[in-house]
């Protein structure tokens, strides 16, 4: 996985506990991860579209796409949506854990 501006956000501890419920083979393992990476870039960055104006949606993808380990994009996305992301961005990781969790 390569650093994003959302990563310090994440406590994946509880994943890992299921993942290694569910299956004690590394190369299961890394596939499962590299899906549950997949899902949470999607979610996280539909997320921020979501709440920001589609008029920096461009703006936006074009930060994220220079630097996408830049720390400093969540400052820029509480600016342009006047909200706390960091928060909002916290609790969607929360659902989708949860919903990961709740698999069996």
């Amino acid at each position: 996985m390569s650093q994003l501006f959302f990563d310090h956000l994440l406590d994946l501890g509880k994943l890992e506990e299921k993942l290694n419920k569910l299956t004690s083979s590394t190369d299961e393992k890394a596939e499962l991860w590299l899906h549950i990476d997949e899902i949470l870039h999607h979610r996280i960055i539909s997320c921020c579209l979501i709440h920001l104006h589609k008029d920096y949606h461009q703006e936006f993808l074009e930060i994220f796409i220079r630097r996408p380990y830049d720390k400093k994009i969540l400052s820029y996305l509480d600016q342009k949506t006047k909200k706390n992301m960091r928060k909002i961005l916290q609790k969607e990781v929360n659902l989708l854990e949860k919903e990961i969790r709740s698999l069996k």
